[in-house]
């Protein structure tokens, strides 16, 4: 009798002790769930500075969106979620998200990219898209003509201003021109591969400047392949020009075909470091130097 009250009382004992370790396992499992939830808030980078963003003259977002290195960041699920009901998908592997609306958009976003994907189209973002506190900010400009709003910045309220789209809330599917982006893509990657995205542009930029001004051919393939003034592009000499365009070079010729410009007045660029004349840099204003180009107005 003596064991079997013995065994009873540990047994006891020990049930006492495991509901009081559960217990406690739940309690540090809600503290841990507070800290997580106090992690989760967005951690701006001191430098950047609280703005205002207004639709149709009533504020939005507020407290959420800042400007940042000269531009305005807002976060993309409240973002999305104001101009139709979105669904929103994260692949952690290549920091990818994925929003599909209801109204039939599909926008692919990736944290560090300077370009996002709105039904075919691409639309350059100048800066880099953020991932801050683990929350997608994103420059406010592109993603606004996503979804066909307005945008304009009020020097008086110092704040962005937009109005809701006209029709759907979104850009229609994209239709470049075949000949244009197959000869815009080849001569990008040709002059400048392994540049940076903007640098790219920037190649691309010349092309179209020379298409719109009175000296030059009004096509891309007729500027490509002007010889008026001998060759002016050494991949068509090279035979470079044929070569399939890089990924990347895809995507600046679309941005350019969009009509972001980085320069309207580049007419010219050269390497300094392999050029075999110095025509340019002696006969045309300097502009600016992205990577390994010089440009020239």
């Amino acid at each position: 009798m003596i064991t079997n009250e013995n065994t009873k009382r540990r047994r006891s004992g020990r049930g006492r002790r495991l509901l009081s370790a559960l217990f406690a396992a739940v309690f540090l499992l809600g503290a841990m769930t507070v800290a997580v939830g106090a992690e989760s808030t967005v951690r701006y980078p001191e430098d950047s500075v609280p703005t205002d963003v207004y639709l149709d003259g009533v504020e939005i977002l507020d407290g959420d969106c800042v400007i940042w290195n000269s531009i305005t960041y807002v976060p993309l699920r409240k973002f999305c979620n104001l101009f139709d009901r979105c669904s929103f998908s994260w692949d952690g592997k290549t920091s990818t998200a994925t929003v599909t609306t209801e109204s039939g958009m599909t926008l692919i976003l990736r944290s560090g990219e300077v370009y996002l994907y709105a039904n075919g189209h691409y639309y350059y973002t100048v800066g880099e898209i953020q991932n801050w506190s683990g929350s997608l900010y994103v420059p406010i400009r592109p993603l606004a003509r996503a979804f066909n709003s307005e945008l304009s910045w009020n020097n008086a309220r110092r704040a962005v201003e937009l109005t809701s789209p006209k029709g759907a809330p979104m850009v229609s599917w994209a239709s470049y021109d075949a000949d244009e982006l197959y000869w815009l893509s080849r001569l990008i990657s040709a002059e400048s591969r392994g540049e940076s995205l903007k640098g790219q542009i920037a190649v691309g930029n010349v092309v179209l400047n020379r298409v719109r001004h009175r000296s030059y051919p009004n096509s891309i393939y007729g500027v490509i392949f002007d010889r008026k003034h001998g060759t002016q592009f050494s991949p068509v000499s090279f035979g470079t020009i044929y070569n399939p365009p890089a990924a990347s070079s895809v995507i600046a010729a679309k941005i350019c075909l969009e009509g972001y410009s980085i320069s309207d007045t580049a007419l010219f660029f050269m390497n300094p470091r392999i050029s075999t004349s110095n025509w340019i840099s002696k006969n045309r204003p300097y502009a600016f130097t992205i990577g390994n180009h010089d440009f020239y107005n």
